[in-house]
């Protein structure tokens, strides 16, 4: 089935396969090149998987309060099974993520 056949969110969703395997490409290569920071195409690629989550949202694939509610169990399922600084570093990280629900 060509991607002209696919329903518009099948489509989202393909091409959001597709970016998810480029950016695992660009985090081996940072990690290869002990380079986490300064790789332009890892923030390319983090930008391209986070702009999908966006369309997803926008059509009605997920939403940001599923989203969130992951969020939520995936950090303190890391709490459980990584360091306290490491978790430390992920609530600073959080905190300068764009607040997209409508939670209270």
């Amino acid at each position: 089935m060509s991607m002209n056949k696919l329903e518009g969110r099948q489509q989202l969703l393909v091409i959001t396969m597709e970016e998810c395997g480029e950016l695992i490409q660009a985090c081996s290569k940072a990690l290869r090149k002990q380079d986490l920071f300064e790789q332009q195409n890892l923030k390319d690629e983090i930008g391209d998987v986070y702009a999908m989550i966006n369309l997803l949202v926008e059509h009605d694939v997920v939403s940001w309060t599923d989203l969130e509610d992951r969020v939520d169990y995936k950090k303190n399922k890391l709490k459980k099974k990584t360091c306290a600084a490491w978790t430390n570093a992920s609530d600073i990280w959080q905190s300068h993520l764009p607040q997209h629900g409508s939670r209270s």
